[in-house]
């Protein structure tokens, strides 16, 4: 299988020499130091069941891959635009693109079914460049667990085992092209079920990047350490409790008890990846991961008290560092 991977930074070149491992054909599109970095070394990861090394065929034009049995998005958000203008020479006629991100998915509402369907959310994908770049019939939602750091190009840590992908088609059918891909990273040693409900995943993985990151990044801690303080980690709890209502006014309810999640967070010493842009100096997702929730707590009429406070702390934050302007 033919899979390209769209972004080779932490979680891309991860899967990435996962892929490889499970004997896909794998291939990178990556750009500055990452891709030299991957040209001259290949790709390294060092996780819990091992260090393994892979050297996919490593790019930064397209064209020169062709089409892709399937290609994998693992951009930031701020990377959409690129994608859409880069990636049609790698998409055949049937090439499904799933879309592995962190946040709030520009593709949220279409094949939503009821009222909403269809809905644009504009400041995710303005001027829709990546609806008609990939179109949302080859589309596939993904969601990433995986604490990931690029310790320099082309070299990945990789902090726990607990590593997975979950991927589902926007409408609910389980696929053969979901599975396909699947299989792939199940071969390669990763964790990736097939699931009916993408959106009830997107908000599983969303609750608690919400929950303790804008905290992280006011705080310029790692998850850890911010939660050991308890005036920050009843925050984070009040967090976690207006982010599953968020997903309750939309009709996806979560079962959580935010005790029982602090307690697993407080274990992760890992930093954000949002909190890992801002030391690095490149743009934040804001508006996937923070802002556009607050949005639609709006649209459901969900008041959210302690996540505005939260949320306009580390939007200043990434303002005051150049890092994020709103679209």
């Amino acid at each position: 299988m033919r899979i390209c991977i769209f972004g080779a930074g932490a979680i891309g070149g991860h899967l990435a020499v996962r892929l490889a491992q499970g004997g896909a054909e794998v291939s990178v599109i990556a750009r500055g130091a990452y891709l030299d970095g991957i040209r001259a070394d290949g790709l390294t990861i060092t996780a819990p069941d091992g260090t393994f090394h892979a050297r996919p065929a490593a790019t930064d034009d397209p064209a020169s891959l062709g089409p892709q049995d399937a290609v994998i998005v693992t951009v930031k958000g701020p990377a959409l635009g690129s994608v859409a203008a880069a990636i049609g020479p790698l998409l055949g006629p049937v090439t499904p693109v799933a879309f592995v991100m962190n946040g709030i998915p520009w593709w949220y509402f279409d094949r939503h079914g009821g009222p909403m369907d269809g809905k644009r959310l504009p400041a995710l994908d303005p001027g829709d460049a990546v609806r008609r770049a990939v179109g949302v019939e080859r589309t596939i939602g993904g969601v990433v667990y995986s604490a990931c750091t690029v310790t320099k190009p082309g070299h990945i840590f990789v902090e726990h085992a607990r590593n997975r992908v979950v991927l589902g088609e926007l409408d609910g059918r389980i696929s053969d092209r979901a599975e396909a891909l699947a299989a792939a990273l199940r071969a390669g040693g990763i964790s990736s079920p097939v699931v009916p409900d993408i959106r009830k995943a997107v908000w599983e993985k969303l609750i608690a990047n919400i929950g303790s990151g804008p905290l992280c990044v006011v705080a310029r801690q790692g998850i850890a350490g911010v939660l050991a303080d308890p005036a920050i980690r009843a925050a984070a709890a009040a967090n976690l409790r207006e982010a599953a209502a968020i997903a309750g006014g939309l009709g996806i309810p979560i079962e959580m008890d935010p005790e029982a999640r602090l307690k697993v967070s407080e274990t992760i010493a890992h930093k954000p990846s949002i909190l890992q842009d801002l030391e690095a100096g490149k743009p934040m997702e804001l508006e996937a991961i923070f802002l556009q929730p607050l949005a639609l707590a709006r649209m459901a009429g969900v008041a959210t008290p302690s996540l505005d406070l939260s949320v306009a702390l580390a939007r200043k934050a990434a303002e005051a560092a150049g890092l994020y302007a709103p679209t």
